[in-house]
């Protein structure tokens, strides 16, 4: 996966969460994503990057929304 695709999985990934959490903010959402999106930025194998940083952005705004 090129630089570009994964930005690309990355921009899905907030539309994806921004659907399913319209109680949180999408800058919130875009913050959230990145800072995922950092925690492997090191990574060697880029291509479940997406998948994972939607797992942990995921993890991190379900803590912020009231159950």
């Amino acid at each position: 996966m090129t630089r570009d695709e994964e930005l690309l999985h990355i921009d899905k990934v907030i539309d994806r969460l921004d659907v399913r959490y319209p109680d949180v903010t999408r800058e919130s959402i875009e913050q959230v994503v990145h800072s995922a999106h950092q925690h492997f930025v090191n990574g060697k194998v880029r291509d479940f990057v997406p998948l994972l940083v939607e797992r942990l952005a995921r993890e991190k705004l379900q803590a912020l929304v009231p159950s």
